[in-house]
């Protein structure tokens, strides 16, 4: 009898194990389980998306082509980035198998992403408003609609090379903040960081330095 109840459990066990591992090989969407240690210094966007790429690839979904979901901002004589253009058309999905959203307009309307389901790479939750420490303030330098913001105010830590004076937009993951606002339950465009962009400036105000992923294939 146990040798047959231990070897129920065991096949169970490598089921379950080869359905995650299969979700996460079909994953198109995460949230960074890490910053890159440098607050919103990311080496611009090819820095991004490499680390995109880098967790990808060691959760078993390298075989996408993965970016960063970042907008720049118009300088040195180029032109703006906006983040909803680099990153595909979608369906996304989290490591888990669930659909965050089908396309670029919905993922910019009426999405199904919160704290449940902006899953990181792994497919952990990312600790939000009331975990500590609080990490909900998602990098993103992007307005509602996924374009980058025009004028002379940072709102990417300089295109996402400072880690020291500037200031980054951001999301909240868990769709969570201060009231119960529009931009406090902004997945992407909540509020600018305070104090700079440093480690220390962006867990001032909820935040590590993680920033979206999506497959752009």
């Amino acid at each position: 009898m146990f040798p047959i109840h231990f070897d129920r459990r065991v096949a169970l066990a490598a089921l379950v194990l080869s359905c995650s591992v299969a979700a996460q090989a079909e994953m198109t969407f995460f949230v960074t389980s890490t910053g890159m240690g440098k607050g919103a210094d990311l080496g611009g966007l090819a820095g991004a998306d490499a680390h995109c790429q880098k967790l990808a690839e060691a959760a078993g979904a390298g075989g996408h082509t993965w970016r960063a979901y970042l907008s720049t901002s118009a300088a040195d004589g180029q032109p703006a980035v906006h983040a909803r253009e680099r990153i595909g058309k979608g369906p996304w999905q989290n490591a888990k198998g669930v659909v965050v959203a089908s396309d670029v307009v919905q993922l910019h309307g009426d999405n199904n992403l919160n704290k449940e389901t902006a899953l990181d790479e792994r497919g952990m939750p990312v600790k939000g408003r009331g975990d500590q420490p609080n990490m909900h303030d998602i990098l993103t330098g992007s307005q509602a609609d996924g374009t980058a913001f025009v004028g002379a105010e940072d709102r990417t830590c300089g295109n996402w090379t400072s880690s020291t004076t500037g200031a980054a937009m951001v999301g909240h993951h868990d769709r969570v903040g201060l009231d119960d606002s529009a931009p406090a339950r902004s997945w992407n465009t909540s509020h600018s960081s305070r104090g700079g962009c440093s480690n220390e400036a962006l867990a001032s105000s909820g935040g590590a330095g993680l920033f979206y992923c999506f497959a752009a294939d």
